[in-house]
């Protein structure tokens, strides 16, 4: 009797609050979350800073600057594969070439859910772990002291050959506020030994478009063209395969000491998604087209930059700017309106950062 009138209640109060309405039609018509499934998995490869030569930005004073470096080093990325037999790569599109080092961009709505199915194809354990999206313990990605049973947060340290799915929730939250543009990058790491994780290459970008904001294919509907840049300091030496490239190390300065500054110094790499001395590719867009920025920097204490486009302008925070601020793991969304044609210098204005080779271009066509 007493579940009775409980029911009763409950179908009162749903008929005042939708007139006409029962419960069952109510429920039919609430709408369901999407889900976004990517199959993603941590790869090692062996990732060259500089795969088509040296100072392409043809900066002067850089033409032997490290002629002698080491560019070459084994690195583990996210990638995104077609299914979960995790046997074929799923192309990147030529527009998305320049993401580089960059995991897969995975993109959704207010509201959506996120679904990854995770493979270590590593040595090493590692993780995905989400900023900015809403998460239950399991689908963390982090390793620490929560008082959760280690066998309950299986996706905080994935084994090296085994797979891990992570479910992601979108809310409110974690799409753009009040003021901001249509859309808002957030970004996703291993977090199982953070440090040396991101700094062996494992991170990619998240964006997350307002409620209904959404074309097709995930886009923003107010924009024409995006491109992410990350502004990543990778310090090799803290990279958690510095071991296996010691040989290479040791090759070029076989003296030196690991702790001694002088020895870390030519294993900083300073890169746009993970590209230096202009090697990224070309990023392209037309006059006049509304294009949108996503710009992130690395954890390291040397990632403070200062992104500066050549030859134009942007919108950020509401102001004109030809230059942006971002601190070490900073993520900023910036809109433009080309108008100057030519093939134009993106770099960071930090001065050790731009002779160390934190140079891009990008070119605006009719």
């Amino acid at each position: 009797m007493r579940k009775l009138w409980i029911s009763l209640i409950v179908f009162g109060a749903l008929s005042f609050l939708v007139p006409g309405t029962s419960p069952g039609a109510l429920a039919q018509s609430a709408p369901k979350a999407r889900i976004h499934t990517y199959y993603i998995a941590a790869d090692e490869v062996m990732w060259n800073y500089v795969p088509h030569g040296r100072n392409l930005a043809g900066l002067p004073g850089s033409e032997n600057e490290g002629a002698q470096r080491q560019m070459t080093f084994r690195k583990a990325i996210y990638r995104e594969y077609t299914d979960a037999t995790f046997t074929t790569l799923k192309p990147r599109p030529p527009q998305w070439e320049h993401l580089g080092i960059l995991g897969p961009v995975i993109r959704a709505e207010v509201g959506d859910i996120v679904k990854v199915i995770f493979k270590n194809n590593t040595r090493i354990f590692c993780s995905m772990h989400p900023h900015g999206l809403a998460y239950a313990k399991e689908s963390e990605g982090a390793l620490y002291n929560d008082g959760v049973p280690n066998d309950e947060k299986q996706g905080a340290a994935v084994p090296p050959g085994k797979l891990f799915t992570y479910v992601w929730n979108v809310p409110e939250r974690a799409g753009p506020a009040h003021g901001d543009s249509s859309s808002v990058l957030w970004v996703y790491h291993s977090h199982f030994v953070e440090a040396r994780d991101m700094n062996a290459g494992l991170i990619g970008p998240i964006i997350v478009n307002a409620k209904g904001a959404s074309k097709i294919d995930g886009t923003p509907k107010d924009v024409d063209r995006e491109f992410i840049t990350a502004f990543a300091v990778f310090d090799e030496t803290s990279s958690r395969y510095f071991e296996a490239n010691t040989m290479n190390v040791r090759k070029y300065a076989p003296d030196m000491r690991l702790t001694d500054p002088s020895f870390r110094a030519p294993y900083l790499m300073y890169s746009i998604n993970g590209f230096i001395e202009g090697n990224m590719p070309m990023m392209t867009m037309k006059k006049g087209e509304r294009v949108r920025w996503y710009l992130f920097s690395n954890g390291n204490d040397d990632d403070v930059h200062t992104p500066h486009w050549h030859g134009q302008t942007v919108e950020f925070m509401h102001m004109r700017m030809d230059m942006v601020h971002l601190e070490p793991m900073m993520m900023v969304t910036a809109d433009m309106i080309p108008d100057n044609i030519g093939t134009w210098l993106f770099h960071c204005h930090v001065n050790d950062h731009l002779e160390g080779g934190m140079v891009a271009l990008f070119t605006v066509t009719p």
